[in-house]
């Protein structure tokens, strides 16, 4: 599956060792839009990237989730990634991140369909979910939008900063992404 070209203009392609720089300059630019919503932005270091870069690698080789780059014209634009695969109850969850100046074009709703495909079809998962910061409209779209079922807000579920934050909680199941999806699978 990897890389996944999405379109003309948008790719999808795992993480390499050779990332690093361009992700950490990506994310102080944004660092002022991340931190709204995502709890590591201000503890990322250069260094962070060369530490856990190995460990996406290791990750992916070994079946228990992948982190990939989001590409807009060969230029890194965010991340998506599943957080991790759990085999024993075939499930996995759905992380991503965008910079400020790409968002409201529909690139992570088709960022996330693939990672949805790869999920359903390539590995057969049963369940795939994600969580959105309450309040967070932009993220929280992408799941509905996709056809998720919120299945509810895990209050004070991630500590950003300097408060707790609730999370909605939204899942989508094999069966019902196959019903969605019906009309776009070849027989």
């Amino acid at each position: 599956m990897f890389p996944y070209k999405i379109n003309d203009h948008i790719t999808l392609r795992l993480v390499t060792e050779n990332d690093g720089e361009a992700l950490f300059s990506l994310v102080t630019k944004e660092r002022q839009h991340l931190r709204k919503w995502l709890p590591w932005v201000d503890s990322t270091t250069l260094s962070t990237y060369s530490e856990l870069i190995p460990i996406w690698i290791k990750q992916y080789e070994e079946k228990a989730g992948l982190q990939a780059a989001i590409l807009y014209d060969n230029v890194i634009i965010g991340m998506i990634g599943l957080h991790s695969i759990q085999w024993q109850n075939s499930q996995t969850s759905i992380g991503y991140w965008l910079s400020e100046r790409y968002e409201g074009k529909g690139i992570m709703t088709k960022c996330v369909e693939a990672l949805l495909h790869y999920s359903f079809h390539e590995n057969g998962l049963e369940r795939v979910e994600i969580r959105c910061g309450q309040g967070n409209v932009k993220s929280n779209r992408i799941p509905i939008k996709l056809g998720f079922t919120h299945e509810g807000t895990a209050r004070h579920a991630e500590f950003l900063y300097d408060h707790y934050h609730n999370l909605e909680v939204y899942s989508l199941l094999h069966e019902e992404w196959k019903s969605l999806h019906r009309e776009k699978t070849p027989l």
